[in-house]
């Protein structure tokens, strides 16, 4: 387990950070490897990179004028100002210090004048998260000392241009005690010679750069997390009902964990069984059959397949690459997978959507009795949908769906295996297969379809710099489609 560095200091100890406050509220683990743990094992990820570009646009349309700096923007009235350092004392007299991404000036009276200041914060996804709140309370209470002048308020942003959404945030009393009781268990946190322990839902750690620290110590562990199926929730049951590790569910009696779980509910009783089973597989290392017909079949007969992945921006719903890897068999139950060919379509929102689906039917068409294969069901419903909004008809919608293959969907039903997730990366991982592009994922490769968009029309080195991104997108999508195909490989192989 990691444990605190010991470091003689005579100093005070560190002021509470509103980048460690951030963190403490997503993860109390987080915030204690954020000020103790090692640098090295601090993996890079796209997410906070993806919400600073989100943040400038928002900024840029709520101020168009370029913001003033520091100390000095204040005491000359700038309307925007970024790059204040904050700082104060919380409870117990704890050091306190903030960064606000952006400072508004409004109607007030300050020590700077006939004007006041405040904090701006950028929302990220659809709701503001307590996160967002506790936070903005701590910019608004050390600005307010700051300024000399109160904060009542402040400004949450989100989107760009004419789809920019404002919302006032009251800095109130309730805000302000929790984040006094944030700040104390924070402290308290930091104050422990180990990190808090392993949250009970390890799905949302995938934004977090200190996964693999985790995922190593839930490894080691045996954390019920690891099992294949197993949330927060479903670890608290059988918590409750004293299974703590995947060597100990795999112990079980599943009818007499049924019996147990069904105290909670019906559909508790019937992932008993289901949940034992994974985790006996994952202790046991091998894979277990269910059933015996094929996977496959649409895949016998077949001339060749279409191996199909979408690369999309989910907060602007765009599906900006639809990626197509051709491969043909060779008539002989075999497959011609040194001549597989990749064929990208970017869909540019200049171009219109009729466009799009015109390249995609004829591309479907050039294929008529190819299955298309694809992993997970994003790709059939961004389908469907394209071609509904199109005007297909209901025919041609069926047949459409008649010719998708969920190869997810097949996996599942037919294999259970010694994964702790059936995601694409996890079983291609499984099954030995590597992505060109090392630590690549969507969201890195959302980040480049960002950067591309922004640049691809400029000059020098930025364009130059597109050029290569946009390349970089279109390699990680192929061997999303690849990766898919070493899942195939591997199902039509076995007996």
């Amino acid at each position: 387990m990691t444990s605190r560095p010991q470091i003689e200091c005579s100093g005070p100890e560190p002021a509470l950070t509103d980048r460690l406050l951030r963190s403490w509220l997503r993860c109390r683990r987080r915030a204690w490897l954020d000020r103790f743990g090692l640098a090295s094992e601090r993996q890079w990820n796209a997410h906070r990179a993806l919400a600073l570009s989100d943040q400038l646009r928002s900024f840029q349309t709520l101020l168009p004028q370029r913001p003033g700096h520091g100390e000095a923007a204040c005491a000359a009235g700038a309307a925007g100002v970024v790059g204040l350092r904050l700082r104060g004392a919380g409870p117990q007299g704890v050091g306190l210090e903030s960064h606000p991404s952006l400072l508004e000036r409004i109607a007030g009276q300050s020590r700077w004048g006939a004007y006041a200041y405040r904090p701006v914060l950028a929302r990220q996804g659809r709701r503001l998260t307590r996160e967002a709140r506790v936070v903005l309370a701590l910019w608004g209470r050390l600005l307010a000392e700051h300024q000399q002048a109160p904060v009542p308020h402040g400004l949450v942003v989100a989107g760009e241009g004419r789809f920019l959404q404002r919302e006032r945030l009251a800095l109130a009393s309730g805000l302000q005690h929790q984040l006094d009781e944030s700040l104390q268990r924070l402290a308290a946190d930091l104050a422990q010679s180990t990190p808090p322990p392993l949250v009970s839902d390890r799905k949302k750690c995938t934004l977090c750069s200190w996964r693999g620290v985790c995922d190593k110590e839930a490894a080691a562990m045996g954390h019920l997390s690891e099992v294949s199926g197993i949330g927060g929730k479903r670890r608290e049951m059988l918590l409750e009902q004293g299974v703590t590790s995947l060597p100990d569910l795999a112990a079980r009696d599943p009818e007499l964990l049924a019996e147990a779980l069904a105290a909670y509910g019906e559909q508790h009783r019937e992932i008993a069984a289901e949940l034992v089973a994974q985790a006996r597989v994952q202790a046991s290392g091998l894979p277990q059959r269910l059933g015996c017909g094929p996977v496959l079949p649409e895949l016998a007969a077949a001339p060749g397949v279409l191996l199909y992945d979408i690369e999309s921006d989910p907060d602007a719903r765009d599906d900006f690459l639809h990626g197509f890897v051709v491969l043909e068999s060779d008539g002989a139950g075999g497959w011609l997978e040194q001549s597989a060919r990749y064929q990208p379509l970017l869909a540019l929102q200049e171009h219109g959507e009729q466009r799009l689906w015109q390249r995609l039917q004829r591309l479907l068409a050039r294929y008529p009795d190819w299955p298309v294969l694809h992993y997970g069901e994003t790709e059939v419903i961004g389908l469907v949908r394209l071609a509904q909004r199109q005007g297909a008809s209901e025919a041609e919608v069926a047949r459409l769906r008649g010719r998708m293959v969920d190869v997810h969907a097949r996996l599942r039903r037919h294999w259970r295996l010694p994964v702790s997730s059936y995601g694409l990366k996890t079983v291609a991982g499984w099954l030995g297969f590597a992505w060109s592009q090392k630590g690549v994922d969507g969201a890195r490769c959302l980040l480049w379809w960002r950067q591309w968009r922004q640049w691809h029309r400029q000059g020098g080195s930025r364009g130059q710099a597109s050029r290569y991104q946009l390349q970089r997108i279109f390699l990680y999508n192929r061997d999303d489609s690849l990766a898919t195909w070493a899942v195939v490989r591997w199902l039509l192989a076995q007996p």
